[in-house]
């Protein structure tokens, strides 16, 4: 009948990224799609809007060919360039169930940031690295008390010992060196306060840092906000910790093979995101983000 809404359905889950046996990970929801022709971008924001507080984003994937897919991502509030969790989420619960991919070593993505490389290390690591998107570094300058402020916190607790930087390897990310653990701990802003700075600075996340760990095992404990997407605090972030790693490798900061990092404002019960490095096919030097996922919920989402 004419005028009649129809309805859609969509293979849906919710899925966790980057959690432990200790922490909950950053949810995810995962819309796997026929084609790209079976939503539009209206609906695609409808269902991320409809699941504000149940995720923090909702990837949309589907089919190229055999071995490379397209991922598009949203917020509550808008369209996201780059989500660093969604596609651990996806790409760790697409590769471990599909049998024509199980053993392939890479798979290719399409995003808004470019072809991606997914390394499955799923038999070796229980986790998939991504390939972050190169990184740019931007000569934007903010002072300290503008960021003490936005934070909410005293000038003080930020660290000297390190520069503040904003790079973009997915997201604008402003990095922010704090003194302590427990300085980091404390940190508790204002949600319409930060936004505002955020918007004002045109800064997609703030990430901050220090160099010690709850884990002696783990190198730096990090929290991301995320105000500008609709929700305070991301508990574990690919793409914060992608231009984190960016700027260690710029400041000669990282060492070893690989960085442990734990992330969220909890003590003891943080997450894990781990990162890595590979030269890519150009002999640039390109930081992957990896983990696992655990898979909460799994149905049908009906879109009217």
């Amino acid at each position: 009948m004419k005028g009649l809404n129809v309805m859609k359905e969509f293979i849906f889950k919710k899925i966790d990224a980057f959690a432990t046996m200790k922490s909950a990970g950053n949810p995810a929801g995962y819309i796997n799609l026929d084609s790209k022709e079976s939503i539009n971008e209206n609906e695609m924001q409808q269902i991320a809007r409809e699941l504000k507080g149940f995720v923090n984003e909702v990837g949309y994937i589907y089919k190229e060919n055999e071995t490379t897919f397209s991922l598009k991502y949203y917020s509550s509030e808008r369209e996201v360039e780059f989500c660093g969790h969604a596609t651990i989420a996806i790409m760790y619960d697409m590769i471990k169930n599909t049998n024509s991919l199980i053993n392939k070593p890479e798979i290719n993505i399409i995003t808004n940031k470019g072809k991606l490389i997914v390394e499955n290390q799923i038999s070796k690591k229980d986790a998939v690295f991504i390939f972050a998107p190169n990184p740019e570094f931007r000569t934007t300058k903010i002072s300290k008390e503008e960021i003490a402020s936005a934070l909410n916190i005293d000038i003080a607790a930020i660290s000297v010992k390190f520069e503040m930087s904003i790079v973009n390897a997915g997201l604008e990310t402003l990095i922010v060196p704090i003194n302590t653990l427990q300085s980091i701990l404390n940190i508790n802003p204002e949600l319409d306060i930060l936004k505002n700075f955020c918007l004002k600075k045109n800064i997609d996340i703030i990430e901050v840092f220090c160099d010690e760990t709850y884990d002696k095992k783990c190198d730096f404990r990090t929290r991301v906000f995320a105000p500008t997407f609709g929700y305070l605090e991301d508990p574990a972030t690919g793409s914060g910790n992608s231009a984190f790693g960016y700027y260690l490798l710029k400041n000669d900061l990282w060492n070893k093979e690989s960085v442990i990092i734990e992330q969220n404002g909890t003590t003891d019960r943080f997450n894990i995101v781990q990162l890595k490095t590979r030269v890519d096919a150009d002999g640039n030097i390109r930081v992957l983000f990896g983990g696992g996922a655990i898979t909460r919920i799994e149905g049908k989402y009906i879109l009217t």
